[in-house]
């Protein structure tokens, strides 16, 4: 097995209830709105902090699988696209938190297990990798 279907299969093992996934759907997107959000404003020459992180990302993600990563890619200019047209850090910081208590919701609620990413800061990056996969369907579950 390779590692993202690893990587994959893991944190799907703590998102089973369809209650917890709608939750996330809006939770994960809603963060990465506002991480990207707040490091738009901070420039490093001509970037900003926000494209310096995504690209970083999805270098990540062209390790674990490519045609993710390019999915990731799109998504993140569309997350790059809105936080601009929203133009206030504070819009970001709000959605941030808003992302989260999301993410609370679907884990007390639906799911009534810890986010995975207490056992692994690593969720934390797959979180958004998994939405995009299981919308498009780039990488199958292995067969049980």
């Amino acid at each position: 097995m390779k590692r993202v279907d690893a990587l994959l299969a893991d944190y799907g093992s703590h998102h089973r209830a369809r209650g917890n996934l709608v939750c996330h759907a809006f939770g994960v997107t809603l963060i990465v709105f506002g991480i990207v959000s707040v490091l738009t404003a901070p420039r490093v020459g001509r970037l900003t902090a926000a494209e310096i992180a995504m690209a970083a990302v999805v270098l990540y993600y062209a390790t674990l699988d490519v045609r993710l990563a390019l999915a990731m890619s799109a998504a993140f200019v569309l997350v790059d696209v809105a936080a601009r047209a929203a133009g206030d850090w504070r819009v970001g910081l709000a959605a941030f938190v808003v992302g989260w208590i999301f993410q609370a919701i679907g884990h007390a609620v639906y799911e009534k297990n810890r986010p995975a990413f207490f056992r692994n800061l690593l969720h934390l990056l797959v979180g958004p990798l998994y939405l995009v996969n299981e919308l498009l369907r780039i990488r199958r579950p292995a067969p049980a």
